[in-house]
């Protein structure tokens, strides 16, 4: 039997535990909480865990360990402290949300859905407004279902009409895709594929409606399945073949996907490229030599891609290269710069529009298409326009479409700088466009120090005003544009006063000329026309000019795509309809006038001067009976030089020919 005393002593030992105990788990509970949070889960694990081994099982000990655990990553865990929050207390949303965010972490999606709704019904159902007020931070079923049909929507407003599901292996249409969408607890990326076409590519009518696995076939059937076999390997879910997704038949569609290609290419999660023609463990060099790199298509197919990669015969990976995207590859694209002359930077991160046209024509200047106009069509999306197609129309007019909206939309000439036949949309663009293989002339470039020398010595023969009032006209004159296929080229204008064929073999199919134009060297031209002899003393019916195109980088102001909108050229050069008509006749009172004894202004003009001064490629064109003129292609650039760069006289009939 107990004695008094001992009943004291044991009832003082449990108050001093339980008063332990909680001083114990009040201070693992801080702890829990100090590190939840700072993010340090493992000790907020540990130290929750303390406190309810302690007896301090509470919802929020076991909600905040729940939150720990998905830190962690640890879903099952989470659920369970989940679940117990909710046997704690049923009435809570805590509970329910803890769980949601388990089954979420763990892709149990319906599981998470079901939870997600318990929870906001029991923040309906809360006493408390404040807590009722919850429920306006989320989204109802309903409401959720609604965006999410928005953003599939807008993700496949700019996907392809069409994408091979590799999963099932059957062509799906915008319909089953948005099904695909709503059905599947997530939507990989798209895999765009490029491949040369060998003739026996699938069609559309070939795969529609039918299993691509199943299919039995061989040659583009076999590739276009390892690319799909491929691609789901990589867990890519749609996969974009441009010979089967698209319905060659239908105008509209075909239409709609070229202008829309280059940007599918662009938004790709990867594009693979395949290379039929290159041999398992193949050595750098394969890919140079490969028949892809010689066809028009593949140019936009792998500027485009933010991601690459490149497949042998096999489809393993060229070279062996098992990086996620080849475009990071330094020996891949050091060999694919060698081959296509397009600088490893562009290849790598390029940038589509209208800088440095000729740049981009001479990319593809080598290259062939199946289709004569798709050479053309292929650099739409390069030099980002998006023009009608017209399959039928000839290469020269699908071309000369493409390269009056470039000189049109940004005033750069450099595509009007070619060698070779003239195209029958316009005689001053080419009819190939091989035409622009060659090297452009230009000039050399100048030093500083060379221009302020030049000028320091202008400034002592030069007419200063006159220069002032060139520099004026010139910078007011409106960029270069087409209307109706006509050219409106602003050009500096220097009449031919003598033109005499040089002897020649008997039976020669090029002709060559001696040409003297006033203010110019005398110069030599080839070409493959037989053009009127004349001379001072025998002069021609016909005007001939040889002109220098304007080139508003001349003047050394900002980039030339922000050249500003001018009003007609007439309102700034007067009536131009006389061909000898001088700028140097314009009316008093202009704004050159205000500048004349302004020192900046005459450097301005001073340096515009010494640029005129140098060799440029020049134009020969011919008068027509309307008064148009039409350009004389030659077989080599052009190159003149003014007789004297201090004679500004010589450089004043500066006009705007319409050119045919």
């Amino acid at each position: 039997m107990m004695d008094m005393s001992d009943e004291t002593t044991k009832a003082s030992c449990l108050d001093w535990n339980t008063a332990f105990k909680k001083e114990c788990s009040t201070l693992s509970l801080a702890n829990g909480d100090a590190a939840l949070a700072e993010c340090d889960y493992a000790r907020a694990i540990d130290s929750y865990s303390v406190a309810i081994d302690l007896n301090s099982a509470s919802e929020t000990i076991f909600a905040n360990r729940s939150k720990a655990r998905l830190g962690q990553l640890l879903w099952d865990d989470a659920l369970l402290d989940a679940q117990k929050v909710i046997e704690l207390n049923p009435s809570s949303h805590i509970g329910y949300e803890a769980k949601h965010a388990a089954l979420y972490g763990a892709e149990r999606y319906d599981e998470a859905i079901e939870a997600l709704q318990m929870m906001l019904s029991k923040l309906d159902s809360a006493p408390s407004m404040q807590i009722r007020k919850l429920h306006e931070q989320y989204l109802s079923k309903s409401d959720a279902e609604c965006a999410i049909r928005k953003v599939i929507h807008v993700q496949l407003d700019a996907a392809p009409l069409r994408l091979l599901s590799t999963t099932t292996g059957l062509l799906c249409n915008r319909e089953a895709q948005i099904s695909a969408f709503q059905t599947s607890t997530e939507y990989k990326e798209l895999l765009l594929s490029t491949m040369k076409w060998e003739g026996t590519e699938p069609l559309l009518h070939d795969i529609k409606d039918k299993v691509v696995y199943e299919l039995k076939g061989a040659g583009g059937l076999v590739k276009l399945q390892s690319f799909c076999e491929v691609a789901r390997k990589a867990e890519y879910h749609w996969v974009w073949v441009d010979s089967c997704c698209i319905d060659q038949t239908n105008n509209v569609e075909v239409q709609t996907s070229l202008d829309s290609m280059f940007a599918w290419y662009r938004d790709s999660a990867l594009t693979a490229v395949y290379l039929s023609d290159v041999p398992p463990s193949s050595t750098s060099g394969a890919l140079a030599k490969s028949a892809w790199n010689t066809r028009g298509w593949t140019v936009p197919e792998f500027l485009a891609p933010k991601v690459i990669r490149f497949y042998q015969q096999d489809w393993t990976p060229y070279l062996d290269d098992e990086s996620p995207n080849h475009k990071k590859s330094v020996n891949i694209m050091d060999e694919l710069e060698g081959a296509t002359g397009i600088d490893a930077r562009a290849l790598a991160a390029f940038q589509p529009g209208m800088r440095d046209a000729r740049e981009k024509l001479q990319w593809v200047c080598a290259r062939v298409t199946t289709r004569p106009e798709d050479i053309a069509y292929s650099l739409f999306g390069i030099f980002g326009v998006q023009l009608p197609i017209h399959y039928g129309e000839n290469k020269q007019n699908a071309l000369g479409r493409l390269l009056q909206e470039i000189v049109t939309r940004s005033g750069d000439i450099t595509a009007l700088n070619w060698v070779g036949q003239p195209s029958t949309f316009n005689s001053c663009l080419p009819a190939e466009i091989s035409s622009y293989s060659a090297l452009s002339f230009a000039p050399p470039s100048l030093r500083e120090d060379e221009i302020q020398t030049a000028v320091s010595s202008l400034r002592n023969t030069v007419a200063v005003e006159s220069a002032s009032i060139l520099y004026h006209h010139l910078d007011n004159m409106r960029a270069p544009h087409f209307e109706n296929c006509r050219l409106q080229l602003p050009c500096i204008v220097f009449r031919v006063m003598e033109l005499k064929r040089r002897r020649g073999p008997a039976h020669e199919t090029h002709f060559t000329y001696g040409v003297k134009a006033n203010g110019l060297r005398d110069l030599q031209i080839t070409t493959e026309q037989t053009l009127i002899q004349f001379s001072r003393t025998r002069p021609a019916r016909q005007t001939f000019f040889l002109v220098r195109p304007w080139d508003r980088r001349l003047l050394e102001q900002p980039d030339i795509a922000e050249l500003p909108a001018f009003a007609d050229d007439a309102e700034s050069l007067g009536d131009w309809s006389e061909p000898e008509s001088p700028l140097d006749d314009s009316p008093g009172g202009s704004p050159v006038e205000q500048e004349l004894g302004d020192p900046e202004s005459h450097t301005r003009a001073l340096r515009l001067m010494v640029r005129l001064g140098q060799q440029f490629g020049a134009f020969l064109l011919m008068q027509q009976r309307g008064g148009e003129y039409k350009r004389i292609a030659s077989d080599h650039d052009i190159v003149a030089q003014v007789k004297d760069a201090a004679s500004v006289h010589n450089m004043m009939n500066v006009r705007t020919l319409e050119i045919l």
